[in-house]
């Protein structure tokens, strides 16, 4: 089989890039120039530029195949004279979006929408902000229902394989239509595995669900049914092409793709507030002696999964608590800490604990639910012993997240190394930058320094062997310093991660009613990155547009407010902080920032 080579042709001021195809012989040649230029085939004149080809202008009976075109170094080059007279047809046809198919309309407009089937919006909400979670997807494609069991489990499993297919369906239908879907399929499989939420009013209408309620049901289903090597493999390596699977020290101990990509080890620390050692007394003990009489409890550690943190912003659940929650990290802290009454073995009964929780494994993706409703008590009413009621109080947060002070010791030692390098990198840019103009004229002045040294100095070339040798020896020491490789601190993340996470969709609630409302979800524009495709070149070469003097970047978004989708600012999604009527924040999704 021929091969093409790669050819520059020289046309007046005009170069031409054809493949070049010597079996087409010298007619095809032509006749290829001539639809690219214009140029008449019995008008051209076609000459060599690159050395090895033939002499003078190219005659019809030249033999291209005999040609030593393998020899010459790519592109080969022409030249070609001779006027345009014919008409030269576009390189790209034009195409009308209405002549497109289905799933090739749906990449050029706006994503689309999911109908309202009736109360539905919880379900549609989520589903656009699951969507553009490529290892999910790829462990739903993977996956093979359980067909083995007795009846009862076999007829679970078969709902929960309905579930999950119905799932995937609806995001890949998504994918490929350029109108709203409607997920069928999805609510019905959603109501046979979660009765609960099959529940109608009064008039026989659907009633409204919990979105994050929703979000951790079918999270559930995904954990129990997306297990096994082969499922975890494809999550992590189906989108990105890559054939190496996490190891067994990053998942420590994640066995289904839900934990392994949403999961969070978390290690929680009780100490006894009535035993435990003050820390300015832990000093005069090691100097002084331990006082063998002296009561102490143990600190209790154990370890469990989560799947989300909780952003706390009712103050605990005192009531008379005076914590005033204004920004989404300071919501985290508090859920992570409290007091808790349990039994002491040292004292023989019941004694006050403090609670602490740290993050002892990260994952690729991060899930933050904003404690908006809460059960209150109502004992004085005879009609129900409590009402659902929604905090409506504002609670601040930025496009990235950084989880360090939330993380162990452990955790945070590995991520100190690449946070102190970026931090010192990003310090000499800035300083470059400063004296940029200094170290351009420094380094003239060096140079010209260098050649008068030449010239006035010949002997140096015997100094400069001897150099040549040390700098031999500094490159073999070199070498052999490499950088220890850092422990790994979760499956699935990127190089040198720093431990920040940058928001990609919310799922928002409007309304003062706990039990209705509405949901709608609003989702990164740009996800090609997460979708292990290609970042939009346009991004990378034109500066980014920033929101105010804040230094975060006014990326493109969309909002789902269901079959509506609309396009937003990240400026708009900063507004859904809380505080009035307008929609909140209710599940904030993040992935990890390279």
């Amino acid at each position: 089989m021929t091969s093409k080579y790669p050819t520059l042709v020289k046309w007046g001021k005009e170069s031409v890039e054809i493949e070049f195809d010597p079996a087409a012989g010298v007619a095809g040649l032509k006749k290829e120039l001539q639809d690219r230029t214009g140029v008449p085939m019995d008008r051209m004149k076609i000459m060599p530029k690159s050395k090895g080809l033939w002499k003078g202008v190219l005659k019809d009976d030249t033999s291209l195949a005999d040609l030593p075109l393998s020899k010459i170094s790519p592109p080969i080059q022409m030249l070609l004279m001779g006027s345009a007279t014919l008409p030269v047809e576009p390189v790209k046809k034009t195409v009308f979006l209405e002549d497109l198919p289905p799933e090739e309309a749906a990449k050029m407009v706006e994503p689309s929408g999911l109908i309202n089937l009736g109360n539905t919006c919880y379900l549609n909400s989520v589903v656009q902000c699951l969507r553009v979670v490529p290892h999910l997807r790829d462990g739903l494609r993977r996956y093979i229902p359980n067909r083995n069991g007795n009846n009862a489990n076999n007829q679970q499993a078969q709902l929960h394989a309905l579930l999950l297919t119905s799932l995937l369906s609806t995001m890949e239908t998504l994918d490929k239509s350029p109108e709203a879907v409607s997920p069928n399929n999805l609510v019905m499989a959603t109501k046979m595995v979660f009765p609960q939420m099959a529940q109608t009013g009064p008039q026989g209408q659907p009633m409204q669900q919990d979105a994050e309620e929703f979000y951790s049901s079918v999270m559930n289903v995904c954990s129990n049914e997306l297990r096994g090597n082969d499922v975890l493999k494809a999550a992590f390596t189906g989108h990105t092409g890559s054939s190496e699977a996490p190891k067994a020290e990053e998942l420590n101990g994640a066995t289904n793709v839900i934990d392994a990509v949403f999961g969070m080890k978390m290690e929680e620390v009780l100490t006894c507030d009535e035993l435990s050692v003050p820390e300015a007394d832990k000093d005069a003990m090691e100097t002084e002696g331990t006082n063998e009489n002296a009561l102490v409890e143990p600190p209790v550690v154990t370890y469990d999964l989560h799947r989300k943190l909780v952003c706390n912003i009712q103050g605990g659940s005192d009531t008379n608590s005076q914590v005033n929650i204004t920004h989404i990290a300071e919501g985290i802290q508090l859920s992570l800490t409290g007091k808790l009454e349990k039994y002491s073995d040292v004292l023989g009964r019941n004694a006050q604990w403090t609670r602490s929780q740290k993050i002892a494994r990260l994952p690729p993706y991060l899930v933050v639910q904003f404690g908006r409703f809460y059960w209150k008590a109502t004992p004085d009413s005879q009609d129900h012993a409590g009402v659902k009621c929604k905090v409506m109080k504002p609670v601040a947060f930025h496009s990235v997240l950084d989880i360090y002070d939330f993380c162990n010791d452990k955790v945070k030692s590995v991520l100190k190394v690449s946070r102190d390098k970026a931090a010192q990198e990003e310090e000499d840019r800035v300083a470059k930058k400063l004296r940029g103009e200094d170290e351009t004229d420094d380094k003239k002045e060096s140079g010209d320094d260098a050649v008068m040294e030449e010239d006035t100095k010949p002997a140096a070339a015997e100094a400069a062997d001897d150099d040549d040798d040390d700098d031999e020896d500094l490159k073999a020491a070199l070498a052999m310093s490499v950088e220890p490789e850092l422990a790994p601190v979760g499956p699935g993340l990127p190089a040198n991660f720093q431990g920040l996470y940058e928001l990609f969709a919310v799922v928002t609630h409007k309304g003062r009613d706990a039990d209705g409302g509405h949901y709608m979800g609003w989702v990164k524009a740009d996800n090609s990155d997460a979708l292990g495709g290609e970042a939009n070149a346009t991004n990378g070469e034109k500066k980014r547009e920033q929101i105010g003097d804040t230094g975060e970047d006014n990326d493109d978004w969309f909002v789902f407010d269901d079959d509506e989708v609309s396009p937003c600012k990240t400026e708009d999604i900063l507004k859904l902080k809380g505080g009035g009527d307008w929609h909140m924040s209710y599940l904030n999704f993040y992935r990890a920032k390279k």
